[in-house]
């Protein structure tokens, strides 16, 4: 038996993702239910037996163990210079948002995209602004007339992307990111790059870090990355944010500075350096299983389920599931599965309006838990009526 087909009950753990009723399933927000890397645990173990929690540095160390990760495994070679602490990849956008756009001008997403982009916008009183993916046969493109479009308004300052893309699970390719990058910089729109999930491809699939793709990508961009998501570790509040221009590192860093979240907690550091000097087995195990527990889901939905379309991913542990033959208020039918058979899924409506005809589930589980999901999934869909 594999440690990923371990149940762990996460009820009365103050867990968000199982504050449930019990006999529901969630299987929707980006949590996993595996166990971290047991390499983190035990840093952790030994930075509680220490027994004083004062405040923290972020020490060299942490960001040495970006620089390596980067460098080995996604052909990135970032330097220290460029590097700032944040407790999270969610209040960095937030605080760039503030920091380097002025209320009432334009921020371009793609649509459907993560959820809480449109948050950090919307409240700090700045204008959403979609280039909306096309969905065509089955796959996502870039519709690149209309994004070159929607840059070139004057009111658009900030592009934020989402590379690997969640929710449809893409990975953009090279010349994508780049042609992204010469648009911005041809009409002046800085670009935020979301990259806390590129850690979680396919085997045999890797990501490309937007601002390895060219000087223009490198030099009007921020990226941020995160061991968050590869790891389980939302709960520990740690990520990286990656300015290579002095300019703009000088305005994020006053930004988060301001904002108060440029200092870690007493187990961020301890919990990244871990991971990403001990945990790249663990990490492959983890993408192996994840792999299978998708071919395993793909496998039922289109033999027992054949109304929903699978939309082929190659990174998150997530899969969105085309649901628009059913109905394209996906909203209500998120909400009768949950009624009538305790599964919890994400509406595609929350991503955006183009995603008003899918929903997303959440396969980081061990597929003993997975199989119920799909089963509750088979029912939920043959009982909803339109």
């Amino acid at each position: 038996m594999s440690e990923f087909d371990k149940l762990t009950d996460r009820f009365n753990s103050g867990s968000y993702k199982w504050d449930i009723k019990e006999n529901e399933l969630p299987m929707w927000v980006a949590d996993m239910d595996f166990n971290t890397a047991p390499a983190v645990v035990s840093a952790l173990y030994e930075r509680v037996d220490h027994g004083i929690f004062g405040y923290n540095i972020v020490p060299d160390e942490f960001f040495e163990s970006y620089r390596k990760w980067w460098g080995n495994r996604h052909d990135f070679n970032i330097e220290k210079e460029w590097m700032m602490f944040c407790t999270g990849v969610v209040p960095a956008i937030s605080s760039i948002v503030r920091k380097l756009t002025t209320v009432g001008e334009n921020v371009l997403i793609q649509s459907p995209v993560y959820n809480i982009f449109y948050n950090s916008i919307l409240n700090n009183g700045r204008n959403v602004l979609s280039s909306d993916l096309v969905y065509d046969d089955g796959a996502y493109r870039i519709d690149f007339a209309d994004l070159e479009a929607k840059l070139a308004m004057k009111q658009t300052t900030l592009m934020i992307l989402c590379n690997p893309h969640n929710p449809i699970g893409k990975i953009w390719d090279k010349s994508t990111l780049r042609k992204i990058g010469d648009l911005c910089a041809k009409h002046h729109v800085l670009v935020v790059s979301d990259e806390i999930h590129c850690d979680i491809t396919a085997p045999g699939k890797s990501y490309i870090p937007f601002a390895s793709v060219s000087d223009n990508n490198l030099n009007n961009s921020i990226t941020l990355i995160a061991p968050t998501k590869a790891f389980n570790l939302a709960g520990l509040q740690t990520s990286c944010i990656v300015v290579a221009d002095e300019y703009l590192r000088h305005k994020v860093n006053r930004g988060i500075n301001t904002d108060e979240v440029a200092e870690p907690n007493s187990f961020a550091v301890t919990a990244t350096i871990a991971a990403f000097e001990h945990g790249s087995e663990w990490l492959e195990q983890m993408k192996e299983y994840v792999q299978t527990n998708k071919q395993t889901a793909t496998a039922f939905i289109r033999e027992q389920i054949p109304q929903i379309k699978v939309v082929e991913s190659e990174a998150t542990y997530l899969m969105w599931l085309d649901c628009s033959s059913i109905t394209t208020a996906s909203d209500k039918l998120v909400e009768f599965i949950r009624e009538a058979t305790g599964l919890i899924l994400s509406s595609g409506q929350e991503y955006g309006p183009n995603g008003s005809g899918f929903v997303r589930m959440n396969v980081a589980c061990a597929r003993e838990r997975l199989e119920d999901g799909l089963a509750r999934l088979e029912k939920g869909i043959k009982g909803f009526k339109i």
